[in-house]
């Protein structure tokens, strides 16, 4: 098992990799259609991506949290 002080790092990971094969797929099979290199162009795109979406991940999530914290009203 990780350590728990990893946790954001590995939500981002796991964040970063899922949210980049969708967006990946879908703009891929948008671009280029179904076919035959349908699977290797989208894996290709999907490195790419997630090469730049998990350092940006990391360092959007803490100015997202705050923006949702001044935006929410606490319950009570």
């Amino acid at each position: 098992m990780i350590p728990a002080r990893y946790a954001p790092i590995l939500f981002g990971f796991i964040l970063s990799g899922l949210m980049s094969c969708i967006v990946s797929c879908i703009a891929t099979l948008r671009a280029l259609g179904p076919g035959p290199g349908f699977f290797g162009d989208w894996m290709g795109a999907w490195s790419y991506g997630w090469a730049v979406a998990f350092p940006v991940v990391l360092f959007v999530a803490p100015l997202t949290r705050r923006m949702v914290a001044r935006l929410v009203r606490a319950e009570g």
